[in-house]
Parts: structure tokens; C-alpha cells; sequence
């Protein structure tokens, strides 16, 4: 299957495979010791139809016990298990929980004690945060000095709300990280050219960026809607927080791009599966 990369000058994700599972991963957080990462793609599941092959979510309509076995799978592939998993409950809020032990299986082997989560961050070894997506921003951050871990959805609602500054916040309230040590990704997710919007939306992002950035996040078009760049909204977010500039890895790859490759909301109009996010510390 050919991969359409957003530019195909600019460093990409690495597609990996392992016990049948193809998933992406960053160069740099592989070089980060401690830590287990991936983002999954539509390949080496048992879903079937719409949901075909690795569809991650509970909730859209697919067989229980495929979405199961495709955990299974994706877990392997990833050298984790399904028990150590914690997934998010996603609203588009820019809330950001702390995971303890006492959270391990959430949403998957026992149902979630809170609503209304779209950010998780915690220190805990073994744990392993999930979040989910097909066209949204997933944001990724590790923390090798102090061994913590953030992972936050993060579409137009929750990108205008910040939740990348927010997660950063968390992060230093809960575990002392300091910005400049941590390592930070933007995910897989609509790219600028596939996104369009209207003027509502952009109006919310005129509040939450400085007039000199607002060429770079969107443009105005002759129909009067708007191209929209989550990409670049969510790294100046990401900067603003004081994560280096270097330290920050970006996807070039868009899920409406790569509908045969990675769910996309937009490309499918809604009859799709969902994708996962997994970031965790290892035991």
C-alpha cells in the first residue's frame, strides 16, 4: 500500500511491523530509553466492512469481540498488555486527568470511573494511556527526567482550548517536568489542505492565537470557508508551552490523506473505526 507523506522531503514516521500489526512510531521518542510508543493504522485487525481491520473502538457499532482481539493484537505488536491499558472518555474538553494504578484496565477490562477526559498524564510504570482518533489531533509528550507521560486528544475545539499548554501544566504541577525536557509529537490527523472549516471556527482560534500567527494557522477562500492547519496550531501551542523546538516531532502524514491506510472521518463521512494513540513507561 502506498503511503501519500504530506511532503515527501520532510522526515517522516517510522511504519512498523510486528506480528502482522503495521503501526507508525518516531524516530526520536524511539531513541528516548524507558518508553513505549505507537500509533495504530487500519492493518492487521479482524474487523470487518466499514471497521476494516484494526478498529480500537468499543462504540462505534463493531463486534465486541473484534475490537477485543484487535487490543489483543495491537498490545503484541507493541509489547504491552491489554490489562496495562487506560483509555480516555473524549468530549473535546481541554481536561486533563492524572493516572494512578488504580486506573489500569480502564475502559477495557473494567469500565471508566470519569467522563469527560480528553488528556491523561501519569508516572506509573507499566501503564499504558490511549486515546483515540480518525481525522483529530493526537498530542504525545515524554518526560525522561522525571519519568511521566501525557497523552491528549486534541481537535479544533480542544486545539482553540490549548490542551497541549494544558497537559505541559499538568505535568509540571503533578511531576516537576520542566518544558524544555520534554520530548513532544503531533500525530497522525487532517492535514491543512483536507480541512476545511467555516468562520465560527475560526473566530475561536482568532481568540486563542496572536494576529501574526493567524497566516500560518488558516486562509480565508472565495466560498468565504477556511483552511484550517491543526498541524501548526497545535506547535505553536506546543512552543508557547516551552517545549524546544527541537524536541518537537511532527507527523506529515494525514489521515484523509490515507483512507485506506488510516481512519478518517472526513474522507469516509462517518462510517469508520477509530485509531489509538498509546504512550506509556515501561516496567
Amino acid at each position: 500500500m502506498k503511503i501519500l507523506w504530506h511532503q515527501e522531503n520532510m522526515p517522516h514516521m517510522n511504519v512498523r511491523k510486528n506480528k502482522g500489526v503495521t503501526y507508525l512510531t518516531w524516530p526520536e521518542f524511539e531513541k528516548i530509553p524507558g518508553f513505549v510508543h505507537g500509533f495504530s493504522t487500519r492493518l492487521g485487525g479482524v474487523s470487518e466492512g466499514i471497521y476494516s481491520s484494526m478498529n480500537l473502538s468499543f462504540t462505534r457499532g463493531d463486534k465486541e469481540e473484534a475490537v477485543r482481539e484487535n487490543y489483543n493484537r495491537i498490545s503484541a505488536a507493541l509489547g504491552f498488555s491489554p490489562e496495562d491499558i487506560v483509555t480516555s472518555d473524549q468530549t473535546h474538553t481541554a481536561n486533563v486527568r492524572v493516572i494512578t494504578a488504580e486506573d489500569r484496565g480502564n475502559g477495557i477490562t473494567k469500565p471508566r470511573p470519569y467522563t469527560d477526559v480528553d488528556g491523561m498524564i501519569t508516572n506509573v510504570p507499566g501503564l499504558v494511556l490511549a486515546t483515540f482518533y480518525a481525522d483529530c489531533v493526537p498530542l504525545y509528550f515524554a518526560d525522561p527526567v522525571h519519568k511521566a507521560v501525557g497523552l491528549s486528544h486534541s481537535g479544533w475545539r480542544g486545539t482553540a482550548a490549548g490542551i497541549g499548554a494544558v497537559t505541559v501544566k499538568e505535568l509540571q504541577k503533578h511531576y516537576g517536568t520542566r518544558p524544555e525536557d520534554i520530548y513532544a509529537a503531533v500525530g497522525p490527523s487532517i492535514c491543512q489542505d483536507c480541512y476545511e472549516v467555516s468562520e465560527d471556527v475560526i473566530l475561536e482560534f482568532q481568540k486563542t492565537f496572536s494576529r501574526e500567527l493567524w497566516k500560518d494557522i488558516f486562509y480565508r477562500k472565495e466560498n468565504g470557508k477556511y483552511q484550517l492547519n491543526l498541524w501548526e496550531a497545535n506547535r505553536q501551542i506546543l512552543l508557547g508551552a516551552g517545549i524546544l523546538p527541537e524536541h518537537i516531532s511532527m507527523p506529515n502524514l494525514c489521515t484523509c490523506c490515507n483512507p485506506e491506510f488510516l481512519y478518517s472521518h472526513r474522507a469516509s463521512q462517518g462510517k469508520r473505526g477509530n485509531l489509538g494513540a498509546f504512550l506509556g513507561i515501561k516496567r
